[in-house]
């Protein structure tokens, strides 16, 4: 097992990456304010894990509840996040009450932000079962849920007491669930380390075979770049906003075509292709760089082409990004291959991006 701890200046907490350790509740019990939890999971996470966490827990004197909401980024709405409210109150919850998220990117930011408004604020562990919400969501206490116009456009910053991520949970995942979290694996090589970029390449094969040592490794490598840009800024105020790489244009994907229809890592994918696109069209990325990252997408099963939106659809759901000021879009670009800057597009060059041949006609 591997620890890294992420360190903040009010709290800290620490990532356990490694196999069978669902099993091993010890590893939590330290992180809870009393021994009562409640685990949050989803229909197709519970039938797989629910029990195991809940025996390991109760084995140790720990009263544990749980409620079991739908899967799906179309449910990552009000009305399911009510439902979690529902059950703390039905069941006379405290502020000692520590929630569990057992589940992927939504029941993670769902929970989350659950745990930050319940009785303005109770603990909460992140165990997350897909390798998207391993190497990225799960770590750095960003919670929210989905509004019609935008993705994770309401929600709170709140961290977790602790991130347990067991590789064995993923024996379980569906290759595109897979796919979808090498989207995000790759955007940190993109972003920060060219390095990874190459480590990628010559890994791709045994990752997306499931090699529980080498998804190890690139959790741990995800995790700690992580870790190090959000004990820099934890609110997203200045270098954190990198690691929205392919989300702007992402998240408008998602919201175009109707939340659920593409992963959230298919979009980003594609959303990878359009920034590296428009880096290109300023000069930073050589054809040969783009044509490497689209290698690498397609090498991980992810689509490297987006829908076509129409240009309107497309700026008014970038118009919502949490990264715009003083309405004006910003995006993530690659400067160069390992390298990001947070910067605006000419009109010019964002109409060109948006009618490239990475845009389906």
């Amino acid at each position: 097992m591997i620890t890294l701890n992420l360190t903040l200046p009010d709290t800290s907490y620490p990532i356990y990456i490694g196999e069978h350790l669902l099993p091993q509740a010890e590893l939590l019990l330290p992180h809870l304010k009393q021994k009562k939890v409640m685990i949050v999971t989803n229909t197709t996470v519970a039938p797989l894990y629910l029990e195991t966490l809940r025996r390991g827990l109760q084995q140790h004197g720990v009263s544990v509840l749980s409620v079991t909401l739908p899967d799906g980024e179309d449910f990552k709405t009000w009305e399911t996040l009510n439902l979690i409210f529902d059950a703390l109150l039905a069941n006379k919850c405290e502020r000692g009450t520590t929630l569990i998220a057992l589940g992927g990117g939504v029941i993670g930011d769902m929970v989350g932000f659950a745990a930050a408004s319940y009785q303005r604020g109770v603990p909460f562990i992140q165990v997350p079962t897909t390798l998207l919400s391993q190497v990225d969501s799960s770590v750095g206490g960003k919670t929210a849920i989905n509004h019609p116009l935008g993705k994770n456009m309401i929600g709170a910053f709140y961290q977790p007491k602790a991130v347990l991520a067991d590789m064995t949970l993923l024996d379980t995942l569906p290759e595109r669930e897979l796919s979808a979290g090498l989207a995000e694996v790759i955007k940190y090589g993109l972003l920060g380390d060219a390095s990874f970029i190459d480590w990628l390449e010559q890994n791709m094969g045994a990752l997306r075979a499931k090699n529980k040592t080498v998804l190890a490794e690139a959790v741990r490598r995800c995790c700690a770049m992580k870790a190090d840009i959000v004990s820099q800024d934890e609110r997203e105020s200045g270098i954190r906003a990198l690691l929205n790489l392919g989300h702007t244009f992402g998240h408008a994907i998602e919201a175009g075509l109707g939340f659920g229809t593409w992963l959230h890592g298919e979009a980003v994918a594609a959303g990878m292709m359009l920034a590296a696109e428009a880096s290109r069209l300023l000069g930073y990325l050589s054809e040969d760089e783009v044509g490497r990252i689209e290698r690498l997408l397609h090498a991980a099963g992810l689509p490297t082409v987006s829908p076509d939106l129409g240009e309107a659809v497309w700026l008014e759901h970038m118009s919502h990004d949490k990264k715009v000021s003083d309405g004006t879009i910003r995006f993530v670009l690659m400067q160069q291959l390992g390298h990001a800057i947070v910067a605006t597009l000419p009109a010019a060059v964002l109409s060109a991006t948006l009618n490239s041949r990475f845009v389906a006609k």
